[in-house]
């Protein structure tokens, strides 16, 4: 887990891509501009200052962060922001626990010196940073599956300062997850009782293995051969190891599959189709 003497040093508050350094080392290095200077030290002491406001953040162009066990994945979060004289840089961090100040159990930050700015007119822009989540380090268990929070920040070109501790968001960061689908016998006569079971698993990253997802309820599908769409047959509840079993009729020759619709903690996932020669 990346969390830096940074955050503590910064009391919850942001400091651009400052975050990596101490706030009054960054302040008085001469890498930065004065107006960078001046932005790092407002923020180090937690204020606002001026007509800079933002607007408007979205994480992964609005969709979950679902992270298995192994890879890392990178999302992006753009800050969109405005200012009477246009809009310097922004950046943003992801962060979770109850209170930025105090308790803080996660944090995803971009590591880049620098973000991307384009601007919308004369006093908007939309600035872009890239964040890299990776799960052996950033997400060390998974209570940290679900919500996160969004801090960001935007300095205007007269060096005004909006930083926002708790941005309006939907930033979901998810397990990932495994479905699988095997029905037997194959091939089977007209009529005689089908057996299909599956799995539905999820990455544990405490373990940074595979895990079943227990309690959980999947659909059954089926599409017979020729059709164009699938069908619900029954719904099945994942045992205590996430094994799914249940029995049908074999009534032609078609394709089985599980849909598992997915919940807060872990994205919807649709297992590949088993083909069933009926005789």
């Amino acid at each position: 887990m990346r969390i830096r003497a940074t955050v503590a040093a910064l009391s919850g508050t942001l400091a651009l891509s400052a975050l990596a350094v101490p706030a009054a080392q960054a302040a008085d290095g001469p890498h930065l501009t004065q107006r960078e200077k001046t932005a790092v030290a407002k923020a180090a002491a937690a204020e606002s200052d001026g007509d800079t406001k933002i607007t408007k953040v979205v994480v992964n162009k609005g969709k979950d962060i679902v992270v298995g066990t192994t890879n890392k994945v990178k999302f992006d979060i753009a800050v969109t922001a405005t200012d009477p004289e246009g809009i310097y840089l922004g950046d943003a961090f992801l962060w979770h626990g109850s209170d930025i100040d105090s308790d803080i159990d996660g944090l995803l930050f971009s590591e880049d010196a620098d973000d991307t700015c384009a601007a919308v007119n004369a006093t908007t822009a939309t600035c872009t940073v890239s964040v890299v989540v990776d799960p052996k380090t950033d997400l060390y268990d998974n209570v940290l599956a679900g919500k996160w929070k969004v801090a960001a920040t935007a300095i205007g070109e007269d060096g005004d300062l909006a930083q926002e501790d708790n941005v309006s968001s939907n930033a979901r960061i998810q397990r990932f997850a495994r479905l699988t689908t095997n029905a037997t016998p194959e091939p089977v006569k007209k009529g005689k009782t089908l057996t299909v079971k599956g799995a539905l698993t999820r990455a544990n990253w405490y373990t940074s293995k595979y895990a079943g997802y227990t309690k959980q309820d999947v659909k059954l599908q089926y599409k017979k051969k020729g059709a164009s769409s699938y069908t619900t047959l029954k719904t099945v509840k994942s045992d205590s190891k996430g094994n799914l079993s249940t029995t049908v009729k074999a009534s032609a020759d078609g394709y089985f599959r599980y849909v598992f619709a997915g919940t807060s903690t872990t994205p919807a996932v649709t297992s590949t189709s088993d083909f069933v020669d009926v005789q």
